[in-house]
């Protein structure tokens, strides 16, 4: 037996023979190279139809997830700057694969030695696109693995991870992180998932279990190993099965407070398999999927168009819809400031959104709009100072000033705020909000001075009596003022933390649709002061 510890990217567990994926691109037969002009040809409908095959799984992947992750790709392809090198070395008689694999090559390399984990995570990306294009222009024909294997491999093109018919089977491997969009599309998918896994010896068929939560992988399992493993998960499935009971009722604490727990969104899709009668509202709208991956800007009838369908769901729930927070680890081509030393820190959120007026009258307009269709509520992310709550109210004033001057039905919904920066939370009596939800996610990040995406500082980013202190805080001003107070950070959907967070004084949770039960679950176990 031989068992291998990597890092959790996707929870669960997987069991089944190994499927060890080559390097893509190893062995492709070799081209007959022709004229400049003729390999100038061939690579430019190479690109065409590996654009043509990235639209149309756009249009067949049905979820945010997928479409965002191909649009990513299809931008790239779409950018001169991306493929101008290979085309001069075209010219200079380079031949089209060998001269876009070298100009592919030096773009993956920059992203792969990126200071940021986000922009390493994007090399997957680029090495997808770059193997697509390539077996265009050399015939190699497409072909998925099963999906009720452990597939194993140095990396995983996210448009191969798509194509993988899931049932059961799981993914490992070498590279790779838990931020990569492969990582996010397996764990919305459910798909175990193990990175950071040594890769020598692996062999084809060899029977293992792949465990996505404790980053393990166990080759060839001795019995009493195979039998704690069946034991294990049928515990979990009897756990999932016990809270799921709690799914229809509301949230009650041990002594029988009430406690809201509500749900984060990217968008209407995430709403499909969601009874509303299972949840208190929607905490977290994040508007972000509107903008990303597109080669222009969402415009108003088309936010209106969206944010309504989420109030339809929602009916006589409130929905909270968070105002554009784009940069830090969610860049939008055109939008957020390339080259920022350190994105975390800079241009982001409702900095940006003050930066560019024009956008944010235009996401402010088809808010004011959507009010008049259920309970909305507006968020702004990233504040610091109270004079960018300030800015904010004000320009949302004259938005919907002039919205009524066009005799456009409108409604002033709640303006409130993200309490994610620590000077923020410090200083909270000063800010004019209507409400207040806590972002756990970067408010440990900045408190600890840790990325919440770093595999060797993940204990730093637990929840530190210093998080705890400034979230009780937060909790004990809302309660002085009768403001609300949420938390819709990733802390929320924990089970281990409730009770932490229940007892810093907080009644309302957001947090991820598939969280509910187990949340609702671990309330029912929480009495005040025990």
């Amino acid at each position: 037996m031989d068992r291998r510890t990597g890092r959790s990217a996707a929870p669960g567990l997987a069991a089944g023979p190994l499927l060890v994926l080559e390097e893509d691109g190893a062995g492709a037969p070799a081209r007959a190279v022709g004229t400049p002009e003729r390999e100038a040809a061939d690579l430019r409908a190479a690109m065409a139809a590996a654009g043509e095959e990235l639209a149309g799984l756009i249009t067949a992947a049905g979820d945010e997830d997928a479409e965002g992750v191909l649009a990513f790709q299809l931008a790239l392809l779409e950018d001169e700057a991306l493929t101008d090198g290979a085309f001069t070395a075209i010219v200079a008689g380079t031949a089209a694969d060998v001269a876009f694999r070298a100009g592919l090559d030096a773009q993956i390399a920059d992203y792969a030695a990126a200071e940021d984990l986000y922009f390493r995570a994007r090399a997957s990306d680029l090495e997808d696109l770059r193997d697509r294009v390539l077996r265009r222009l050399t015939g190699v024909e497409d072909g998925a693995p099963p999906g009720d294997v452990i597939v194993v491999a140095r990396d995983l093109a996210p448009s191969l991870f798509l194509a993988i018919p899931w049932s059961g089977g799981g993914l490992a491997l070498g590279r790779g992180s838990a931020t990569s969009h492969v990582a996010i599309l397996a764990r919305a998918r459910g798909v175990p998932m193990v990175v950071g896994l040594d890769m020598d010896g692996l062999e084809d068929g060899a029977p293992a279990l792949l465990d996505g939560g404790e980053g393990t992988l166990i080759l060839r399992p001795d019995t009493a190993t195979a039998a704690a493993f069946a034991r294990l998960g049928h515990e979990r499935a009897e756990r999932r099965a016990a809270e799921a009971t709690f799914l229809p009722r509301p949230a009650v604490t041990a002594d029988g407070e009430r406690v809201r727990v509500m749900i984060n969104i990217a968008g209407p899709d995430d709403l499909a398999a969601v009874d509303p009668a299972h949840v208190d509202g929607v905490g977290l709208v994040r508007t972000e999927f509107l903008f990303d991956g597109r080669d222009r800007l969402p415009d108003e009838e088309e936010q209106l168009a969206v944010y309504r369908r989420i109030l339809d769901w929602a009916g006589q729930r409130p929905v909270t819809i968070r105002t554009l927070d784009a940069g830090g680890d969610k860049p939008i081509p055109g939008l957020t400031r390339a080259g920022e030393t350190n994105p975390f820190l800079g241009v982001r959120g409702v900095r940006l959104s003050l930066r560019r007026p024009e956008m944010f009258r235009v996401q402010l307009r088809a808010l004011a709009r959507a009010a008049t269709a259920g309970i909305l509520k507006v968020m702004v992310p990233m504040v610091s100072v109270p004079e960018e709550m300030e800015r904010c109210r004000a320009l949302f004033g004259e938005v919907v000033a002039g919205l009524e001057a066009e005799g456009v039905p409108v409604a002033r919904p709640p303006l409130g705020m993200m309490v994610e920066v620590p000077a923020a939370a410090l200083t909270v009596d000063a800010f004019a909000a209507d409400f207040l939800s806590i972002g756990s996610n970067d408010l440990i990040q900045y408190t600890m001075a840790v990325s919440r995406d770093e595999p060797e500082l993940a204990s730093l980013a637990e929840p530190s009596p210093a998080v705890l202190e400034l979230i009780r805080r937060v909790a004990a001003h809302g309660a002085a003022i009768g403001r609300e107070v949420s938390l819709c950070g990733d802390l929320g959907g924990d089970p281990r933390h409730v009770p932490a967070l229940l007892a810093a004084g907080l009644r309302t949770l957001s947090v991820a649709p598939p969280a509910v039960g187990a949340v609702k679950a671990a309330v029912s176990r929480w009495r005040a002061g025990a």
